[in-house]
């Protein structure tokens, strides 16, 4: 996949979140870091569809539930501020199912792709042959 110039990239699992920016171009991706607020993840059982119960005493679930649902919310947020113009989201499989069907319409409109795929802490380097291979 070619990654336009300045686009950022979202990653995460149920627990972790980074945002990256394409300082390269798309023919030489160059990922650096980028700041971002912490996520809310006090949405506790709040993903649609998702309901805690006895099958899951723990609440680890619930609590995954709930940080995804941070991360769709501060996506949302930096796209409709006008942060993010371009956006590619690599998140573990489940999370990208949790967070998905919460992307604003203006998201999905800036969206250049999803890669089902868990690479929070893994290497930037990682990450970016996950992107150049997709």
């Amino acid at each position: 996949m070619q990654l336009p110039k300045g686009a950022t990239v979202a990653v995460a699992d149920g627990e972790k979140f980074n945002l990256f920016r394409n300082a390269g171009d798309e023919a030489d991706l160059k990922l650096e870091p980028l700041a971002h607020e912490p996520v809310d993840a006090h949405h506790q059982g709040s993903t649609p569809g998702r309901h805690g119960s006895s099958a899951n005493p723990d609440g680890g679930q619930d609590r995954e539930d709930g940080f995804s649902t941070g991360v769709a919310d501060l996506l949302n947020k930096k796209v409709l501020a006008g942060g993010i113009s371009a956006l590619l989201v690599i998140a573990a499989p489940r999370t990208l199912g949790a967070i998905r069907p919460q992307y604003h319409a203006k998201l999905k409109d800036i969206l250049v792709g999803e890669i089902p795929k868990d690479l929070t802490g893994h290497a930037l380097q990682d990450v970016e042959k996950a992107i150049a291979g997709a």
